[in-house]
Formats: structure tokens, C-alpha cells, sequence
């Protein structure tokens, strides 16, 4: 892949690009952007860089009319307006403020591929551009999308952390935390609302977009961080009885939002329901998305996250669960584990004695994202250095495994091991326990839909050696993306896609797990790193 260096006044960055993206669509995908306002048209002239080597086509009519020619000539150009196909080095001379917003990578799934065509909602008649928002409220990162009503076209998009992590990495000790004191649950939610207020406005003000535009606004999630954003019946998923049955833990009035957010005052907004104490309706849109329920098809939905979601397609059933995977999949709680950003390795080979490192944008070494140690854990146990009880040898037994011999702090530990572990486990339970109630093998499973940024990477090979996933022909595995969210795109654009969402609704089981009679002993048969068979394997 061809490399864009970005010299800075501190440092020199090299990032990896796809031939054919903009100068300000390659600079989005890192932490380092350039001062834009008009959504990539040129129109505000203020996205200048100046190439410094590298050869690029001429300046288009756009730049022409903004760039005098004593500007043109000194190689200053519009980042929106150069596409490099090869090796570029750039200066950025007006440089965007640092944001806790990064745009939405690009989501080539199959979940698209295969989208059916729901109708639009009827704007036409509307006089003005209308815009709608759909939010998938993660319990690490939130991400948003905005869409031109009208085209059904998606205009802009961001991913942030949750403001929450600072209140804790998983579900329960957030849930904890909001029923030790009413204000303490009135800071999260403030929390969470004012991350959503701070992305429409670096929406609004990079690409050009008027808010009092926004006409819809759609969000799904977790049933705790529904619960948490809205402030009701929170302290009800901490006690494992109400895990099972319907939590009231939407909004009483979510369109006093609104002004909150600077949106149209009589935006509809709408939190869409989940189904039951841990599977929440990001599940429900993850099973849109990719068309679990529309065949026959015996299938596995999974959507790997800090709560992991899963569903078993029967054909007429879907049961669904919800499983602890914890920080695991987000990498949180691992020596060396970061989220999926800019920094991030995403994917690691073994070379003979050496390791082959792809990280995220191409930025300096940070740390692993959840695939990238599911290669390293991978690869070590396919050599040895690490049992199929996640023992590792005795020569690497108390320092671990170095990943970088360029940064000696970045290191894979038993306890990580442990983690990861864990997460598998409880992952792995959930499969063998839907996969009984309805009546199948997994050699009955004929495809499987893995949803979440963690799956966006993932090896698959790699996840099967270990026991993340079961062993099916890999081109049976689909990677979706963020399922999550392109469900909710589809509610916010369709009444129809709404209408399948209550039918999915209708047709789905939950099944708690702790209730399961022989939990413990799955659960510790997965603990391995070994190919997941699951029941009646040899």
C-alpha cells in the first residue's frame, strides 16, 4: 500500500492508504486532521496542505478558483480535492483542533451487500434537506452516523469513546456506581448525552451540517446503557432475577433532548426497546442487518463487545443470550491492549523468528487491538509457547512474550492470557447452550455473522485454532462490521425496517445462562485453547 507522510512541527507520521481516497479522508482515519467546513466540496477552501514530494494530478476547477496561482505554484492544494495513488509527503498548514471524535471507518460488509431494499419514509414533500441521526451507544465506544433523509445517503459520520469507561470498563461496576447515589446516575447519563451533543457538533461544524435540519434521531444499545442513559431501573440489572424479563428502561421524554442537543425541537426521537435484561436492542438491530431471520438457514449471530450478544437461527426460532466477555474484546485490562485506533496492531504474523506488525493507520506502536491478540495468542500456541492450558513455556514464564523489540514495554503476560481466557469461555458457553435449545450440532451451523468493531479484523483461521469460533468452512464466517448501527440506520430511514424489528422481537427467546444446570462444566471445556467442536465431538 502506498504511504502518506505528514510532517509535523513534532514529528514526522507515515500512514497507509487505499489509492482513490481524499488527502481529507486518509487525514479523518487518524488523529490528525485538517481544518474542514463544507463535507468535502471544496466550497470553504480552509483543508490547505502543501506537498512537499510525490506526484499527484492537477489542480481541479474547484481549487483553480479558490488557490490563486502564487499559492498553486508553491504546491498548496485542498485536501478534499487530492486523491494520491502513490507515495506523498505533505505539510498540513491549517490544522483542525484535536477532537475525541474520529470519522467512521468505511464498512464494506456483507450485511450491506445483501441489504434489501426497505422504502424510504416520505420527506418529499418537505421543502428543505432533512436530516436524521442513528446512534449505537456502545458500552466502549458510541459511534453516529447522520443521513440525508431524502437520499436515504449517509453524510457524515463519528466514533468516540464512552465518556463512562472513567466510571468503569464493564457493565456492572458502571450499574454499581449509578446505585450507590442518585447523583452519581445522573452523571452518567449526563455523560453519555453530552458525548452524543459534542459529535453532532464536530459533525456540524467539519461538514457543513445544519442541526435544526435534523429531523430523526434513532439509538439503540445494551439494556444497561440504555437504562444508564435514561436514569430508570438501572439498580434492577444487578440482581439476577430481573435478568430474564422486560426492563422499562427507556425515556420518559426523550425529545427534551432536543434542545440539548441543538436539533429541530420537535425532532422524533427514538430509543429502540431491547428485549431483555443483557440483550438489548443493538442485538435486535445486528439481526437486521444481516438477514439472520430471512431464510431457513440454520445460524449464528455473535457481536463481540465488552457484553457480547449472541443469537442461534433454528429456522424459526431465535434464541438469544448475552455472555461477559468483559475488556477482552475491546482489549481493556490486557498489558498490552488498546482499542481498535490509530496505533493499534490489528493483525500479526509470524516470520520465522520475527513478527510482522499491521497497525491501524499506519501510526506509531501503541499497543494490540482484540484481533491483533488473537493472532499473537494464536500463533503462540501453534508454537508451543503457550499450552492449550494457557501455561506459557518456562523460558517466557515470568517476563512473557516481548511483541515489539523496538518497544520492550509491550509485552503479552500470562494474566492476559487468563483474560482472554476467560472471555472465550464465556463466548463459548453461550454457543454450546443456544446451539441445545435449538436442537442443533455445530456442524448444523451454516453460516455465522460476526458483528463489532473486534470482528471488523479478525482472522478467522486464527479465532478457530483457539476455540473462539466454531469450526465451519471459513468462507461461511461473515464479518459485518458494526451491525449494531446499521440496523439503526435502517430504522431511521424505513417504517419497514421498524415493523421487522417487532417481528424479530416476537420470534426471539432469551436464555439466561446462569440458569443453565451444567454451566460450570462447559464453561471450564472452554477454557482451552483448543478448536471449539462443542456437543457429541469425539
Amino acid at each position: 500500500m502506498p504511504v502518506l507522510t505528514v510532517r509535523l512541527e513534532d514529528r514526522v507520521v507515515d500512514t497507509h492508504f487505499v489509492a482513490g481516497q481524499s488527502l481529507r479522508e486518509i487525514l479523518d482515519s487518524t488523529d490528525i486532521r485538517v481544518r474542514a467546513g463544507c463535507n468535502g466540496s471544496g466550497a470553504c477552501g480552509l483543508c490547505r496542505i502543501r506537498i512537499e514530494s510525490g506526484n499527484v494530478h492537477k489542480p481541479t476547477e474547484i481549487e483553480r478558483s479558490i488557490l490563486d496561482s502564487s499559492l498553486r505554484a508553491q504546491g498548496v492544494r485542498l485536501a478534499c480535492q487530492v486523491k494520491p495513488e502513490k507515495n506523498l509527503q505533505i505539510r498540513i498548514l491549517d490544522r483542525a483542533p484535536r477532537s475525541n471524535w474520529r470519522n467512521l471507518p468505511e464498512t464494506k460488509g456483507c450485511c450491506i451487500a445483501q441489504q434489501p431494499f426497505f422504502p424510504l419514509r416520505d420527506f418529499s414533500r418537505r421543502e428543505t434537506t432533512l436530516y436524521g441521526v442513528a446512534v449505537d451507544l456502545g458500552t466502549t465506544h458510541i459511534n453516529i452516523s447522520l443521513y440525508n433523509l431524502v437520499a436515504g445517503k449517509r453524510l457524515a459520520g463519528r466514533v468516540g469513546q464512552n465518556p463512562q469507561m472513567d466510571s468503569g470498563s464493564d457493565i456492572m461496576t458502571r450499574l454499581v456506581v449509578a446505585s450507590g447515589s442518585i447523583e452519581q446516575a445522573n452523571r452518567l447519563s449526563r455523560q453519555v448525552r453530552e458525548a452524543i451533543g459534542e459529535a453532532l457538533q464536530d459533525i456540524a461544524s467539519r461538514d457543513g451540517i445544519n442541526l435544526l435540519q435534523v429531523v430523526r434521531f434513532s439509538l439503540v444499545g445494551n439494556t444497561a446503557m440504555l437504562a444508564l442513559l435514561s436514569g430508570r431501573n438501572y439498580d434492577l440489572l444487578i440482581t439476577p432475577g430481573h435478568w430474564a424479563g422486560d426492563i422499562e428502561c427507556l425515556p420518559q421524554d426523550p425529545g427534551a433532548w432536543a434542545a440539548e442537543w441543538e436539533i429541530d425541537p420537535d425532532a422524533a426521537i427514538e430509543i429502540l426497546p431491547p428485549l431483555a435484561g443483557f440483550v438489548g436492542s443493538d442485538l435486535l438491530a445486528g439481526v437486521l442487518a444481516t438477514h439472520l431471520t430471512d431464510s431457513r438457514e440454520k445460524s449464528l449471530f455473535i457481536d463481540f463487545g465488552t457484553n457480547s450478544e449472541m443469537g442461534v437461527w433454528d429456522g424459526e426460532v431465535l434464541w438469544v443470550t448475552s455472555a461477559a466477555g468483559g475488556p477482552a474484546f475491546e482489549s481493556n485490562g490486557f498489558t498490552c491492549g488498546m482499542p481498535a485506533e490509530p496505533g493499534a496492531v490489528y493483525r500479526v504474523r509470524f516470520r520465522d523468528e520475527t513478527l510482522s506488525l499491521s497497525i491501524i493507520a499506519g501510526d506509531d506502536l501503541r499497543g494490540l487491538c482484540g484481533s491483533g491478540i488473537i493472532d499473537l495468542i494464536a500463533g503462540l500456541v501453534e508454537r508451543g509457547i503457550v499450552t492449550e492450558k494457557g501455561q506459557f513455556a518456562p523460558e517466557y514464564s515470568d517476563e512473557g512474550f516481548v511483541v515489539s523489540k523496538h518497544d520492550p514495554r509491550i509485552v503479552l503476560k500470562k494474566s492476559d492470557v487468563d483474560l482472554f481466557q476467560r472471555a472465550k469461555a464465556a463466548i463459548g458457553t453461550g454457543i454450546q447452550v443456544l446451539l441445545e435449545k435449538g436442537g442443533m450440532d455445530p456442524s448444523d451451523i451454516e453460516h455465522i455473522y460476526i458483528g463489532g468493531i473486534f470482528g471488523h479484523f479478525l482472522d478467522i483461521k486464527n479465532a478457530q485454532k483457539i476455540g473462539l469460533l466454531p469450526m465451519i468452512a471459513p468462507d461461511r464466517i461473515h464479518l459485518c462490521g458494526n451491525t449494531a448501527l446499521k440496523g439503526c440506520e435502517m430504522a431511521l430511514l424505513s417504517s419497514q425496517a421498524v415493523d421487522k424489528l417487532k417481528h424479530i422481537r416476537r420470534i426471539a427467546r432469551f436464555i439466561n445462562l446462569s440458569e443453565c444446570r451444567n454451566f460450570d462444566d462447559i464453561y471450564l471445556e472452554n477454557l482451552y485453547l483448543q478448536p471449539f467442536w462443542g456437543m457429541n465431538h469425539d
